[in-house]
């Protein structure tokens, strides 16, 4: 039985609490929050008795295992390091760090430790990304050598601390840019990145004036603060030769809100978002080819479900986890380099 605490009580940490209680194997033994009311109301919610404000006082509870971290950006390092210091397993919701050096911090910590560290890459968990994994891991689409994701969001600054960069780092590449350039880069054989040429955009601010639409807040969500970019957009190049392009916004004149994955490869190519095809050719003919299965886009509640069930086996069992601390490491280098590149003007080497 692996006795688990969350650290922070916002809207991710339910898609984290929920899974821990249907899973056998595991106990939700602790909560933590700053906002007294609002553990107090978890507490309540969840049959939780052991809880705290700080997270000091959870990582001393000797009986705890593992944590969860759903916390603002800007302290995933720092209660990670500390978690592992004092003997945890670590789940931490993406992005690992803010910083490379936050990053590489973090990595020393699990080696030191000989604990567990999963980073929150939750769309590495998705059905229909397993599937297309054991595809392309029995080489079906050949050499990957280029891949494109796009997250547009014509309104959705979710306000709150996504948009205040001292405890986000960042607008919509560290909160949606993260996942489309991981689950590219993963499905794509984790290349070494090699260099970054990017851009970023503070043109629209957080549109709050806009009426009769409405769109995901932040637990906190006010709308008086936005220092965060509106759009972000990489080339993102890889030592095999292969690309990866990408662009993400909380706003923009768009027409509608726009999700896709597409991967290109030497046999064939792939979609897995909006919804998962492959392309392939046969008889000189091309054919798209559509798996039959439960759920073709990425189902959310499904994904964290096996991300947390996955995170606790690998604990339980000494087992490697899908999304190791390096994953986070190498992520973080090209987030920090998209940033680099559109503050200097220039393409950034790693």
């Amino acid at each position: 039985m692996l006795k688990v605490g969350v650290i922070g009580g916002g809207s991710i940490s339910e898609f984290h609490i929920n899974p821990y209680i249907a899973n056998e194997d595991a106990e939700l033994m602790a909560l933590c929050d700053s906002n007294e009311q609002r553990l107090a109301l978890a507490g309540e919610k969840y049959g939780v008795t052991n809880l705290y404000n700080n997270y000091i006082d959870l990582l001393r509870n000797k009986d705890v295992d593992a944590v969860s971290i759903c916390t603002w950006n800007n302290t995933h390092a720092e209660i990670a390091i500390a978690a592992l210091e004092a003997g945890k397993h670590v789940l931490v919701e993406k992005p690992l760090s803010l910083t490379v050096e936050e990053a590489l911090a973090v990595e020393v910590a699990v080696k030191k430790s000989g604990k567990r560290l999963q980073v929150g890459f939750v769309r590495r968990h998705g059905s229909n990304t397993k599937i297309l994994k054991q595809f392309i891991d029995q080489n079906e689409l050949g050499e990957i050598y280029y891949a494109k994701a796009s997250c547009i969001r014509r309104l959705g600054n979710p306000g709150g601390w996504f948009s205040d960069r001292t405890k986000s780092g960042g607008g919509p590449l560290l909160d949606l840019g993260v996942h489309m350039i991981d689950i590219c880069w993963y499905l794509m054989g984790k290349p070494r990145p090699v260099s970054v040429s990017g851009n970023a955009y503070s043109k629209l601010g957080n549109r709050s004036n806009i009426e009769n639409l409405s769109f995901y807040k932040a637990a906190d969500y006010d709308s008086t603060l936005n220092n965060v970019e509106d759009l972000a957009n990489a080339l993102i190049r890889f030592e095999n030769g292969a690309s990866l392009y990408v662009d993400v916004s909380f706003t923009l004149h768009a027409k509608k809100d726009e999700l896709y994955v597409k991967l290109f490869g030497d046999k064939g190519g792939a979609e897995i978002e909006p919804k998962l095809i492959m392309v392939t050719e046969k008889n000189n003919t091309i054919l798209n080819v559509t798996p039959q299965i439960d759920s073709l886009s990425f189902d959310f509640l499904s994904a964290f479900k096996n991300e947390i069930n996955h995170f606790v086996e690998c604990c339980l069992e000494g087992k490697e986890t899908l999304a190791p601390v390096e994953d986070g490491v190498q992520v973080m280098k090209m987030l920090n380099a998209v940033y680099e590149s559109a503050n200097s003007g220039k393409e950034i080497y790693l």
